[in-house]
């Protein structure tokens, strides 16, 4: 019964982590991001993020969009260029579980059993680089962590991929979040 209780709990859980991106930002604190109002694209840099070409241009369409919403104009002379790359691996989670009653009195009693739930996802890294276009010198990096969408229904590939750009450059420019 108590694993009853407990199973809403879990798979609240799980959806919870399933879906979430995790985010870490750093930045030069000499930075002046007041002086930033346009940007480009670093093709170099975004020709050797390790992706389909297709999902590179899914990126950059949804880091467009979230840099025009802060704002910022794309330009042929542009104050900041963005990069992006990309890393992918293997998460690996183990779960040991206790099924049974245990010892005891009364009528429920008897040996119980352990079991281990093992499940593996593919997790991809999107790094997003700002570097000053007069220095040459990386001022912002963000770098969003999720599971990566595998199947074929491309709707919710672009959404999943929105949300980890929209997640990551949130937190840009530093110290004026949801700008």
């Amino acid at each position: 019964m108590k694993i009853l209780k407990l199973l809403p709990v879990f798979a609240i859980v799980l959806l919870a982590s399933c879906s979430s991106v995790r985010v870490a930002t750093d930045y030069d604190r000499k930075a002046n991001f007041d002086s930033y109002n346009s940007f480009a694209f670093f093709k170099p840099g975004i020709d050797k993020a390790k992706i389909s070409d297709l999902d590179k241009k899914r990126i950059l369409r949804s880091i467009e969009s979230q840099m025009a919403l802060k704002g910022m104009t794309k330009s042929a002379s542009p104050d900041l260029l963005v990069s992006i790359f990309t890393k992918e691996n293997e998460r690996v989670d183990v779960y040991n579980n206790y099924y049974g009653r245990g010892w005891g009195w009364g009528p429920y009693w008897g040996p119980g059993f352990y079991g281990n739930n093992v499940s593996t996802t593919t997790e991809g890294s999107l790094y997003i680089d700002l570097i000053d276009a007069k220095t040459n010198e990386l001022v912002w990096q963000g770098i969003g962590r999720s599971s990566l969408y595998t199947g074929n229904d491309i709707d919710k590939k672009e959404e999943k991929i929105n949300t980890i750009v929209s997640e990551i450059l949130m937190q840009y420019p530093p110290g004026q979040e949801n700008k």
